[in-house]
């Protein structure tokens, strides 16, 4: 198998990653995966279970890509309409299963806007559509996990 990734179409008309995604360990715990894009990240657990605590563990990956995906959409959106902001982040709130497995039972996206002037409506919309039609890592995990979001606005 080589190490090249393959971008293209399956027989079905699905894309693909473009390449087999895998994930080698480093030590103990330390885990390196990459996807079709070729870039390397680092996953390690918490030291009472013999991990380093070198790299993120699976669950945050999954948040970060939750919240990495919506930050793409929403950006993006705002760019279109051309809305001014000067800080945008989001941060997550995140309720777990107490019992193995310990899934993500509620999650909370609280998007943060600075600005001056933000036109409240246009923000609303922008995140929507990311929720509700653009993002795909909410639309995958919304099947699994109550998926609730609110907008926070701060004058510059």
């Amino acid at each position: 198998m080589s190490d090249e990734s393959q971008t293209g179409t399956k027989e079905d008309g699905k894309s693909t990653m473009g390449g087999d995604a895998e994930v080698r360990q480093v030590a103990g715990m330390t885990l390196a995966g990459r996807s079709g894009s070729n870039h390397w990240v680092i996953m390690d657990g918490k030291k009472n279970f013999g991990g380093a605590e070198g790299g993120a563990s699976p669950m945050e990956l999954v948040l970060l890509a939750l919240g990495g995906c919506t930050s793409m959409d929403v950006i993006s959106l705002l760019r279109k309409m051309r809305i001014q902001y000067s800080d945008f982040r989001v941060t997550m709130d995140v309720e777990r299963a107490e019992e193995h497995p310990k899934v993500f039972t509620d999650i909370i996206l609280h998007y943060h806007f600075t600005g001056k002037e933000l036109p409240p409506a246009k923000l609303e919309k922008a995140v929507s559509l990311s929720q509700d039609k653009y993002c795909s890592v909410s639309a995958m995990l919304n099947k699994a996990v109550n998926i609730s979001y609110q907008i926070h606005t701060y004058d510059e």
